[in-house]
């Protein structure tokens, strides 16, 4: 079985429709969408037909959340006042250019989706299992503390996104404990990206995450390719008319920094949440 994942879409319509048309060619059976529809882009309300015609699976990121329950701002997550400035002009947008019935579609979205295939518990969240808007980062994130997670909320196998840079991480124990000393077992967790925006490495592609659940029956990595023997993990970087996303950034008054980004690659807004590793790969 192959299933699809796409992380924040952020209003990013096109990419959307392109990572849908995408992953039915390569195989997908099902597909999912974990969460924060909107923000960044433009015409929210062109995300959900999308998304619904197609049979996307979806949970509430912290976007759906606030705008679903009529909040004040997006619950990013965010310290940095410059940040927030941003923060607070997309939320503005997309608020009020997302139709009251659409604004209800989200309110309904639950917070997160949980499924076996084959033995294999799922557990489908947007930052977190523990907080919607939590930032999990590859470089500060240890893999005890994902190894805690899994087995507090009984998952093989957790997908997530909200940090908007995809990254996997697999652990397995032999004898039972990690090298960290912690209690073994074995699991993966993955986040799976954005379509949104790039991932501020100077390319202006987008990336989504294809699962595929093979024969086999323990974890274990295959081909130098990262994944498990029975879930292997593939991250696809997706091209779509970003060009066309800019030209209607600029028609619906959307910042110069956000359509910079969208150009060029590179992040010109949210950067002090990034761990310095993550930054330094940045041009800013």
């Amino acid at each position: 079985m192959t299933l699809a994942f796409f992380g924040g879409v952020y209003n990013n319509y096109l990419a959307l429709e392109a990572a849908i048309l995408d992953a039915r060619r390569r195989g997908a059976e099902r597909m999912f969408c974990l969460g924060d529809l909107g923000a960044f882009g433009p015409h929210p309300d062109r995300v959900f037909p999308l998304l619904i015609d197609n049979g996307v699976e979806c949970i509430q990121g912290n976007y759906d959340n606030s705008i679903g329950k009529d909040l004040n701002d997006c619950q990013c997550g965010y310290t940095d006042p410059r940040d927030n400035y941003f923060a607070q002009i997309s939320y503005e947008y997309t608020y009020e250019s997302t139709s009251e019935p659409n604004r209800r579609w989200m309110r309904d979205l639950p917070g997160e989706l949980r499924f076996e295939i084959d033995g294999v518990r799922f557990l489908l969240c947007h930052g977190s299992p523990r907080k919607t808007n939590e930032f999990l980062w590859e470089s500060t994130t240890s893999t005890q503390f994902l190894e805690k997670l899994a087995r507090e909320y009984d998952a093989d196998v957790i997908l997530g996104t909200h940090t908007g840079i995809h990254w996997v991480r697999q652990w397995r124990a032999e004898s039972g404990e990690l090298n960290d000393g912690s209690a073994g077992g074995q699991g993966v967790f993955v986040n799976v990206g954005v379509l949104g925006r790039p991932e501020n490495d100077g390319r202006t592609n987008v990336w989504y995450t294809l699962l595929r659940l093979g024969g086999g029956s323990e974890f274990g990595s295959r081909n130098g390719e990262v994944g498990v023997s029975r879930v292997e993990v593939e991250f696809v970087p997706l091209e779509y008319d970003h060009n066309r996303l800019a030209r209607e950034m600029a028609e619906v008054g959307l910042p110069e920094e956000f359509i910079e980004t969208i150009q060029t690659g590179w992040w010109t807004t949210c950067l002090e949440i990034l761990p310095g590793k993550e930054r330094r790969k940045g041009r800013f």
